[in-house]
């Protein structure tokens, strides 16, 4: 919601027409690719990405090839290993952990994390194929902070799947609180954040205490011999100079100096 924004996607091309060095490129089709992080690295790897019969090339040759991939530090590395980004990244956000997404008015009272076994009620939780390293954190945080025994018993209410679906990840939280499959979903603050701004009838955002220190950071990874090289430049100058800024206003923790742009190595 931050990338794809007026103050990020929406503005670089009017800012880059600005900027003497930049005013003649070409930035009318701007290509963000938005699927969990696995299966970006999945689409590089392998060359391609199937949505329902429809398979796309995912390939230098095509052109349909990243210049620039955001994420954490283990999908990055895992991409560095591919010999396709920069052995170096640089971190610009930082969230603030975790929080519980629940209806308008929360009818079950859920105001923290036992409070989900204690209501009976169901929680959506992300999979463990598709978003594998989003639920080791999960479970990691949530047995940090209620204990071991409690932890089991919230993991145990979750709900496993719901019509129309096979995996869940957390894009599906939404529906399935809106549409009554859960009575609760567990995912990042600033997602829930935005959930509850486009849906203020729908949800609510119930803050988890001490969550903020299971923080996670992102980081910008420059692709090996990028196709458009200029662009590129234009974009990290431009993007670097705002996110900073950008990023709390959606509800993201503000980095300090020595985090923002702060060097993540990939080797």
């Amino acid at each position: 919601m931050v990338l794809l924004s007026d103050d990020i996607v929406g503005a670089f091309p009017s800012w880059a027409k600005s900027q003497p060095q930049y005013a003649d490129l070409d930035l009318d089709n701007i290509v963000v690719v938005t699927v969990p992080q696995p299966i970006v690295v999945q689409m590089i790897r392998t060359g391609g990405i199937a949505l329902g019969n429809l398979t796309l090339d995912v390939s230098r040759k095509s052109g349909f090839y990243p210049d620039i991939v955001m994420g954490g530090p283990d999908p990055l590395r895992q991409l560095r290993k591919l010999g396709v980004i920069e052995p170096q990244a640089r971190f610009f956000s930082k969230n603030r952990g975790l929080a519980l997404l629940v209806r308008k008015g929360n009818p079950l009272g859920i105001h923290g994390l036992t409070d989900v076994a204690r209501t009976g009620a169901r929680i959506a939780l992300p999979d463990a194929v598709n978003e594998a390293g989003s639920r080791a954190r999960y479970r990691d945080a949530v047995d940090e902070l209620i204990g071991k025994s409690a932890a089991d018993a919230f993991f145990a209410a979750e709900v496993p799947h719901f019509p129309g679906r096979i995996g869940i990840v957390h894009r599906d939280f939404p529906e399935m609180v809106a549409r009554g499959y859960a009575d609760v979903a567990l995912t990042q603050y600033h997602l829930i954040s935005y959930w509850t701004r486009i849906f203020p009838n729908h949800f609510e955002l119930v803050p988890i205490a001490g969550a903020e220190r299971f923080f996670v950071k992102i980081a910008f990874g420059r692709v090996i011999d990028p196709l458009r090289p200029r662009a590129l430049k234009a974009f990290e100058e431009f993007f670097f100079s705002r996110a900073r800024d950008v990023y709390p206003r959606y509800d993201f923790a503000r980095m300090t100096d020595d985090e923002y742009g702060a060097a993540l190595a990939l080797d």
